[in-house]
């Protein structure tokens, strides 16, 4: 934590995720754990990440508590459940270079998806529960591997067209959910150590800031130039992160 670039880079990666929790910036703290494997192995990025995830969980349940569509929930969390038992089992069988390589591919389907205008042919449909569990299996192994589970909650949920507010309540339900569900796997892997736990408390305040700064920006500024500088940086970083992933399965 004395490195000066270590700390421009997790501070930035959790922030970043502190304000997706708010609803200011979408799913772009998809880019959190991808951020920390700049700095240390993809399994103890995710490790880190649990426990500040659960802390930022608290305060966006708490801020949009009346705010939730539980029929969807209903629909995508029998699926998110089976993702996570998935995730879990696959966990001890893959490397860490297959797990950089999948981050890559997710980080990089995330920003396609946001570019290419297909949802709106999906916009108004009645939520279809195959589909939700589909994409809610996908959200659950995802988020257990790497806390990329926005991305595919997103496909599903985005053209419901919920109200902003409801959206992001649903939203915060359903990761507070997921992400509890990854505390047991998580210890019985060994990723929630002393050490893991200990980056996790010194960086769980910056998150929660990110989080209530979310919260008092969402309606005060414009995140259009936002979005389109760290789009470009996103997908610069998703490749380099297929690159590493396929040069390390090639080192094998």
């Amino acid at each position: 934590m004395a490195d000066p670039i270590f700390i421009l880079v997790s501070v930035t990666a959790v922030v970043l995720v502190g304000l997706s929790k708010a609803g200011l910036l979408g799913a772009v703290g998809v880019v959190g754990v991808p951020l920390l494997t700049l700095l240390m192995a993809p399994r103890d990025a995710a490790g880190v990440m649990l426990p500040i995830l659960l802390c930022m969980d608290v305060v966006a349940v708490y801020m949009y508590r009346k705010e939730c569509n539980w029929s969807i929930l209903r629909i995508m969390l029998p699926g998110a459940a089976i993702g996570t038992i998935i995730g879990w089992v696959l966990w001890t069988v893959v490397s860490d270079a297959v797990v950089l390589l999948m981050v890559g591919v997710i980080t990089l389907l995330f920003v396609l998806d946001a570019i290419i205008p297909w949802r709106k042919k999906l916009e108004g449909l009645p939520p279809s529960k195959p589909w939700g569990a589909f994409w809610g299996g996908l959200a659950g192994f995802t988020s257990f591997i790497s806390h990329t589970g926005g991305p595919p909650f997103q496909i599903y949920a985005l053209p419901l067209r919920m109200k902003p507010a409801v959206y992001a309540g649903t939203s915060a339900f359903f990761f507070a959910i997921v992400n509890t569900s990854k505390l047991v796997p998580y210890y019985f892997l060994g990723q929630l150590n002393v050490h893991n736990l200990t980056l996790s408390a010194m960086l769980a305040p910056v998150g929660i800031m990110g989080v209530l700064l979310g919260v008092y920006l969402v309606r005060r500024i414009s995140a259009k130039l936002f979005y389109q500088i760290a789009y470009w940086l996103i997908f610069i970083l998703a490749f380099k992160l297929i690159w590493d992933g396929i040069s390390g399965i090639m080192a094998g």
